[in-house]
């Protein structure tokens, strides 16, 4: 149980995508949902089932790190619910495998470029699959672990009304490279620290995203416990950097931002099941001229090992 809930801290959130700006300026946030759950990682041999839920509505606009008039930028709004399914193997207490595969509903709101006119687009699509080995041969205890692994050109890049930066899919195929490491403070308190670099290696159309990196490091305490019921609220910090993107089809200086985020968490273990929540606050966003940014990001994930 004990690894259990120090797995369950690493989970969280990590990434926020940010994108670009003035004729197509927003922020797309939806790394911060991809990256690290706690679903995804092995602390023992055998396997895990996941469904995830998560929401965000892109709807003040941020110019560097302040707020600026909705004005300055065409796109006002972007509201999208995330649905993820995903699966965990450890075959042996040195390697893993696992693949999560979302599901995007997106609302987006912009402006007509010929009409001046406000216009709003519907579109539901997969998204991009991530596929992931991951090494936890360096301890005994499977505390630190060396992923690594890709990111798949399947979700939609060239629906009508959307642009390449708000796209569901990015339409590159990127490497995936991180670290994490568990650790106790207490018998009762946990920390943990965890990492990612994504770099895009093949690309379509004109349109290269920015590569990026993110980290996460927090607490948890585990000593609640009510009959079989374990209980353990979490408390992390996230910090996210991404570079410009390129290409033809990009905003190259409407692109990229450094990002910190404070996410308050619990997790509830009964039996084989875990049910995890978190809440993710920005505390500083630095963003490339004008980009639709999110005041909250919420994530829901309920999941069964084997």
């Amino acid at each position: 149980m004990h690894k259990s809930l120090l797995l369950l801290a690493l989970g969280a959130v990590i990434t926020t995508a940010l994108t670009p700006a003035q004729s197509f300026a927003c922020a797309c946030g939806c790394g911060i949902f991809d990256v690290g759950t706690s679903a995804m990682l092995p602390t023992q041999e055998g396997g895990r089932v996941f469904l995830e839920y998560d929401y965000l509505n892109q709807d003040r606009n941020w110019k560097a790190s302040s707020s600026a008039p909705s004005a300055n930028n065409d796109d006002k709004d972007i509201k999208t619910h995330f649905i993820t399914v995903g699966a965990q193997y450890a075959f042996d207490r040195s390697w893993s495998a696992q693949v999560s595969v979302p599901y995007w509903q997106r609302h987006f709101t912009t402006t007509d470029d010929t009409t001046g006119d406000t216009v709003s687009f519907d579109h539901g699509s997969i998204g991009d699959i991530r596929l992931k080995g991951i090494y936890t041969g360096l301890s005994g205890d499977m505390s630190t672990g060396l992923t690594f692994g890709t990111k798949l050109p399947t979700g939609s890049h060239s629906q009508r009304g959307f642009d390449r930066d708000t796209a569901i899919g990015t339409g590159s195929t990127d490497l995936l490279l991180g670290a994490y490491h568990l650790g106790s403070i207490t018998s009762e308190f946990g920390w943990f620290a965890n990492t990612e670099f994504d770099q895009p290696v093949l690309t379509q159309n004109h349109y290269r995203p920015g590569r990026e990196i993110n980290a996460a490091a927090g607490i948890y305490y585990h000593g609640w416990r009510v009959g079989g019921v374990q209980v353990a609220p979490i408390m992390q910090a996230i910090n996210g950097y991404k570079w410009h993107d390129n290409g033809t089809a990009s905003n190259r200086q409407g692109s990229g931002y450094e990002r910190v985020l404070l996410s308050p968490g619990l997790e509830v273990d009964v039996a084989a099941y875990r049910v995890y929540t978190d809440v993710a606050f920005p505390v500083y966003d630095n963003v490339h001229n004008n980009q639709l940014t999110a005041p909250v990001m919420f994530k829901l994930n309920v999941s069964r090992s084997f």
